[in-house]
């Protein structure tokens, strides 16, 4: 029996939906590990923050199941041309969402021996980070869902917000440094965890220009504002 052009498209379009639908799932559990992260360094509770750590294993399964799924269609559908940049897309934004996740766990890891020092008043800062960078994620993946480059652009600018504030937290607990040598130990802590924060918009960043190429078959060149001022030679750069 042949099997028509028609019965063809709609079998790829079904797996490449659901696709899509496995990779916003694994958003979804990326930003909410983020702000589960965020609320054991609230109740200082490491407990959770080691069950927070423990949970990462599942979004990296979730890209493992996405990398075999990819390899599946290159295999049986042969894309070419756009279905082909649809695929690669998926991988990429599945790369990246696999880094989020590793970021937030980075930030429950952190905040286990932060629970275990004395409480400085910038610690709260973080929450404001953590709602800049989840709303990124969630509205990239929306963007995602839907294949809107423009609402994933209006992502990749607004990054900019969230470099700015990472900049004026980093300076703030350097101050905090600098005025009692006690805070150097859990404001340092702050620093790399703030950092990852971060580095998750970075990456809602990316799956934007991932979108963007798929959608279009070009490269977002447009220039970008960066506030993100920390690597500034007065001032000392933080490492991941």
């Amino acid at each position: 029996m042949t099997i028509g052009k028609d019965h063809i498209i709609k079998s790829y379009d079904s797996e490449l939906a659901r696709l899509t639908g496995e990779i916003v799932r694994m958003g979804e559990l990326a930003a909410a590990q983020l702000e589960a992260a965020i609320d054991v360094v609230e109740r200082r509770d490491d407990r959770a923050a080691q069950r927070v750590v423990a949970n990462d294993d599942a979004i990296d399964a979730l890209e493992q199941e996405i990398s075999h799924d990819v390899v599946r269609l290159l295999a049986l559908r042969a894309p070419m041309a756009g279905d082909l940049r649809n695929v690669f897309a998926a991988l990429r934004i599945a790369a990246d969402i696999e880094r989020i996740g590793d970021y937030a766990a980075n930030v429950a890891k952190r905040s286990i021996p932060l629970s275990m020092v004395a409480p400085v008043g910038p610690a709260g800062g973080l929450d404001y980070l953590a709602k800049l960078a989840a709303a990124e994620v969630r509205e990239v993946l929306a963007a995602y869902a839907e294949q809107d480059a423009e609402r994933g652009y209006r992502v990749w600018k607004s990054d900019a917000e969230l470099d700015e504030a990472y900049t004026g937290y980093f300076r703030q607990l350097l101050t905090y440094m600098m005025e009692d040598p006690r805070n150097i130990t859990p404001c340092t802590h702050l620093l790399f965890m703030a950092k990852n924060i971060e580095r998750i918009g970075d990456h809602a960043t990316n799956i934007a220009e991932n979108l963007w190429f798929q959608v279009y078959g070009e490269p977002l060149d447009k220039q970008r504002t960066k506030r993100d001022f920390t690597s500034n030679p007065e001032m000392p750069k933080l490492g991941e």
